[in-house]
């Protein structure tokens, strides 16, 4: 995480690197890190968005489960040694679940967006 503005937004950072399991079938003579993996770093930075937002912490009987993905775009492709930088914003908030607008970028270039439904569940 690189910063941070509770009820707002967050902003953090994936240093991809080839050592990363996904690359070895992904492609094998031309690494790619699959989009679905992407979207799945941008929700996490929104788990923690969400989190610092609702002022609770992260424990084993929490679950932060997607509700819905919208608008997915793929703008370039992303591999070993870059850097994304995902920047996630709270569009809004009610009934538990959260709507979030994320853009992941590598060198400033826009590398993947999507809007992001997700909720949080107790779980025994």
């Amino acid at each position: 995480m690189l910063e941070i503005e509770t009820g707002k937004s967050i902003k953090a950072l994936k240093n991809v690197t080839i050592n990363e399991p996904f690359f070895m079938g992904h492609f094998p003579k031309h690494p790619v890190m699959p989009g679905v993996l992407m979207i799945e770093a941008m929700a996490q930075a929104a788990a923690l968005l969400s989190f610092s937002t609702l002022g609770v912490t992260p424990d084993d009987k929490t679950v932060y489960y997607f509700a819905g993905i919208d608008g997915a775009r793929f703008k370039r492709p992303v591999g070993p040694g870059d850097q994304l930088i995902m920047d996630v914003e709270l569009l809004r908030m009610k009934a538990g679940i959260f709507k979030f607008k994320g853009v992941c970028r590598v060198d400033g270039n826009l590398a993947c967006e999507a809007e992001l439904m997700c909720t949080m569940r107790t779980v025994a």
